[in-house]
């Protein structure tokens, strides 16, 4: 069954699966209930910051966000984008400019970091190192929110599927941006789970993770024909649709499924155990 659903779909069938997967999971799954939307549980977002803006002209290399977020400059650049020969949804492969230097996690959102912010924990795999997993889209930008209260440097947001794709290739060209092995928790060596965040390989832009552990929610509303009409230079997505997009591998995928090209589909409402995310960040 794991190794059934951890293939790369067509995307009509990736989402009755994913929406039967969703069922199956939250069976037996015992998860905190969601706050109602006038409620205010769990530990706000710190004080508002008194620190100095930065200096875009000379933007450290690494920084501590709100809740002890480890954030890496990804430097402005090209590459291709999508696979030749792909999934029909990763094609055509074509340049894109990422114009911005942008920040993004070093790794996955912890459980630590999400009980920080919002008081709870919703992930099936209990452990504060752990990646947060089972949040929905819609969960996600409450949290970001609370992190934006903060008042930081920063403006936290999801990353678009343009900036994590070449944030996950760190300047290569093939289907991985390493040994697959060394830099994933994937289907052959995950055990069935997720693991602590940064154990393993980085890649050449210092990120754990993006290959596997768990799937990665974008900013993205997604079209499975947006490469055939996306804009060269910081592609956004769709401006409207029913699906959000979510990247990188997964503890029940497998190897195929991990590729940097991959792209998924998923209900902003639904919740799996496979779904997490990581943070990207504008200079305010």
């Amino acid at each position: 069954m794991w190794s059934a659903l951890s293939e790369k779909r067509s995307p009509i069938l990736i989402g009755w699966c994913v929406v039967w997967m969703s069922c199956f999971l939250a069976s037996g799954c015992d998860r905190e209930a969601t706050p109602a939307a006038n409620s205010t549980p769990g530990t706000p977002a710190r004080a508002k910051s008194k620190a100095q803006p930065l200096d875009l002209n000379n933007l450290p290399k690494t920084m501590a966000g709100v809740a002890g977020i480890e954030l890496v400059l990804i430097p402005a650049g090209e590459f291709t984008m999508g696979e030749a020969g792909g999934e029909p949804d990763e094609q055509p492969a074509h340049r894109v400019k990422i114009s911005q230097p942008f920040y993004l996690g070093k790794y996955e959102v912890t459980q630590a970091q999400w009980k920080q912010i919002m008081g709870n924990n919703p992930s099936k795999f209990v452990g504060d190192d752990l990646p947060v997993d089972s949040v929905s889209w819609k969960d996600v930008q409450t949290f970001l929110q609370r992190l934006n209260d903060a008042d930081d440097p920063f403006f936290y947001r999801l990353p678009t599927e343009a900036e994590w794709e070449y944030a996950c290739r760190a300047g290569g060209s093939g289907k991985y941006a390493g040994n697959l092995d060394a830099m994933a928790w994937y289907f052959d060596n995950a055990a069935g789970r997720t693991h602590p965040v940064g154990r393993k390989e980085p890649n050449a832009f210092g990120l754990h993770d993006m290959h596997g552990n768990v799937r990665e929610w974008c900013q993205d509303w997604y079209d499975d024909l947006y490469y055939k009409k996306t804009p060269g230079e910081d592609p956004t997505g769709p401006t409207n649709g029913t699906w959000r997009a979510i990247r990188g591998g997964s503890y029940f995928a497998n190897a195929a499924a991990c590729r940097s090209a991959v792209r998924y589909k998923l209900d902003p409402e639904l919740k799996l155990d496979s779904v997490g995310f990581r943070v990207a960040a504008s200079v305010r």
